[in-house]
């Protein structure tokens, strides 16, 4: 802790210590000058890299020497907090940067330097090379899950700040690298899946209803109701399986061959056939849509990666409805 005063700085005679505004505060009986206490401005900078590892410094001078921390100094006359966080970066890291965004402030008492009022931002790189300067002896990446413990509380916190910031981006961007791979197990919108599955029976009742009286469908208007809703159900049933990757693309087909074969059979035509999967496919997403959060941005992409998913399969349904009527024909 940095000493008190003993002088006043004004009038050079000795100070006291005594009540000030609800306090005891440092004060010159003489010409009652009050010396304030305030904490000391801290700047520091989180960047992280195109991997999500976070960028540290392993201290060279005490207090803390040899642990781990964020880059961080105190900030000078003349500059911002923000121009202070840039400037300790560069001095420390060797990185240039531009601010992001604010992550977080916080108060943090100490025995060197007095408390300190600690102000962190998000960093992104846009220059210079990582070596070690100024206060540090080491400077690297780490991934953030697998990282040092931080000198400061103050670090730990800031960097729990900026996870949470970014994690449902990083929660669209997995999906969408997953979704691109074709790894359906690990998709954000595997609990719109499950949210369908659930209300099944709304979707196949949604569907009864439009396909026993939409114009493209009059086969099905007098075609007995639970056929139909057993049908429905199963269709809706496989399309769950087939999203969790626990149906296979020849199962999918086996399927709706089978389908074509008995609609067939049954004196549909193909476009009216199409045409029910279509409208299927219709109370799929709007069922998903009426039953989803929409508070943030990641509920959103959850229901467009949802259609994208949903396209395909029908897609596929359709290829091998039409595929069915064609074999039918074929044979006949």
């Amino acid at each position: 802790m940095p000493p008190a005063p003993r002088f006043c700085s004004q009038c050079a005679q000795p100070v006291t210590t005594r009540q000030v505004e609800g306090r005891q505060r440092v004060i010159c009986p003489a010409c009652e000058t009050v010396f304030y206490e305030n904490p000391l401005p801290v700047a520091a900078a989180i960047v992280l890299n195109a991997q999500r590892e976070v960028l540290l410094v392993r201290r060279r001078h005490p207090p803390h020497q040899g642990q781990w921390c964020l880059p961080m100094g105190f900030a000078e006359m003349g500059e911002t907090i923000a121009e202070a966080a840039l400037r300790e970066l560069r001095e420390e890291t060797g990185v240039a940067g531009r601010v992001v965004r604010l992550v977080d402030t916080d108060s943090l008492p100490g025995e060197h330097y007095g408390d300190l009022l600690i102000v962190t931002f998000e960093v992104e790189k846009v220059g210079g090379r990582e070596q070690p300067g100024d206060d540090a002896d080491e400077v690297r990446y780490f991934p953030l899950a697998r990282r040092p413990p931080l000198a400061f509380s103050s670090n730990e916190k800031a960097l729990r700040e900026c996870v949470a910031a970014h994690r449902d981006d990083w929660a669209m961007q997995d999906s969408f690298v997953a979704l691109q791979r074709e790894q359906n197990s690990t998709l954000l919108s595997d609990n719109l899946v499950a949210l369908v599955q659930v209300h099944s029976a709304e979707v196949v009742g949604n569907w009864l209803a439009d396909v026993r009286s939409n114009v493209t469908t009059p086969s099905y208007h007098d075609y007995p109701v639970e056929q139909l809703r057993q049908r429905a159900a199963q269709a809706i049933a496989q399309f769950g399986r087939w999203l969790k990757g626990n149906e296979a693309d020849s199962e999918v087909a086996a399927f709706y061959r089978a389908l074509a074969a008995e609609r067939r059979a049954g004196g549909f035509r193909l476009q009216e056939v199409l045409s029910s999967l279509t409208l299927l496919k219709k109370h799929v997403w709007q069922t998903a849509q009426a039953h989803g959060l929409w508070a943030r941005p990641i509920d959103l992409y959850r229901v467009l990666e949802l259609n994208r998913r949903t396209a395909v399969f029908f897609d596929k349904a359709l290829y091998h409805t039409a595929c069915g009527f064609e074999a039918v024909n074929d044979s006949a």
